[in-house]
């Protein structure tokens, strides 16, 4: 197949091209102010430079390329960033997404009418936001038909991105999901909980000290290995049902101090954690994981990868870093 990734210089996106490309698909992928260093990027594919916020950019690309599949990654995907820069993030992730579409409308209108590629859109549980709080005892599962009630402009970003794919579907009959993806980390990821303690888990270890610096440890996280994610996202890909949402999301649930040991096990020591203040948040979310059975019923997806290995990896790669 014909396969566009774009934002292939973030950390689902890199893997993607990676896979895809060594499972012999023709891929090309888009970047515009990496956030891995593309030089770990390899393998039989394409890199160009795209900046999606500008639609004949993207309009280019699929047009020449005239992908079978377009995996939509591109965004400004940071939540605190977009309290700072509202309008960019807004630009990017709602205009960007509509430039995708608009682009398979031109190569229909243009020269081929019959052009139908599959968009999987990748969407985020922070469309739920303030849903997430309002969840009562025991009943931490989401479901896909929850309301939306983002509390960042990332999150209103996002729900544009979801209702603006489902309206090109219902007007414009483009094939797309709508992926709802929960809390992920692997290599190359930089700025979350298992990234961070990993990292400088590292620096201890290089440094020859053991403390550690870290945040409230009893907080509990449902956490997913990229390349569960990545599997999903090709999955939906393929027998996703078109125009549909979808969550994506770990079944398992972590306490912070536990992936601590973990990382204790991993590296040979123990870590003298230390709680440093500039790390502890207001408030600490609840605990929430997605409800993945649509997932699952129509995939057949699982999760493959268990905490220990995305761990282990994640050491061995600050390691060669």
């Amino acid at each position: 197949m014909k396969i566009l990734v774009t934002g292939a210089g973030g950390m689902v996106g890199s893997h993607m091209v990676e896979l895809l490309s060594e499972e012999k698909h023709e891929v090309i992928g888009t970047y515009y102010k990496p956030t891995v260093d593309l030089k770990e990027v390899k393998g039989n594919f394409k890199l160009i430079e795209c900046d999606v916020r500008y639609p004949k950019n993207i309009e280019r690309i699929i047009f020449d390329f005239q992908p079978d599949k377009i995996f939509h990654l591109a965004a400004q995907s940071y939540p605190t960033v977009s309290w700072e820069k509202p309008y960019e993030t807004i630009d990017t992730n709602i205009n960007g997404t509509i430039a995708i579409y608009e682009a398979i409308k031109f190569v229909r209108k243009t020269v081929n009418k019959n052009y139908d590629p599959m968009v999987v859109v990748a969407c985020s549980s922070a469309e739920y936001g303030e849903t997430l709080n309002e969840l009562e005892g025991d009943e931490i599962y989401v479901k896909e038909t929850a309301a939306l009630k983002p509390l960042h402009p990332y999150g209103v970003s996002k729900v544009g991105q979801d209702l603006i794919s489902f309206q090109y579907f219902m007007n414009d009959h483009i094939r797309c999901i709508r992926a709802r993806i929960f809390n992920s980390t692997g290599t190359r990821k930089v700025n979350d909980v298992i990234s961070d303690f990993t990292r400088r888990a590292v620096e201890c270890e290089r440094n020859k000290t053991n403390v550690l610096r870290v945040g409230n440890l009893n907080t509990r996280r449902a956490i997913m290995d990229q390349r569960d994610l990545v599997s999903a996202l090709i999955l939906l890909s393929d027998k996703g049902k078109a125009g549909d949402v979808y969550n994506i999301s770990s079944e398992h649930i972590y306490k912070m101090a536990d992936l601590v040991k973990l990382i204790e096990d991993e590296i040979g020591f123990k870590l003298d954690a230390q709680v440093d203040p500039k790390l502890l948040r207001p408030t600490d979310e609840k605990v929430i994981v997605g409800d993945i059975s649509k997932l699952k019923k129509d995939t057949g997806w699982k999760q493959q990868i268990d905490i220990k290995t995305t761990i282990k990896d994640m050491i061995s790669y600050w390691r060669n870093k």
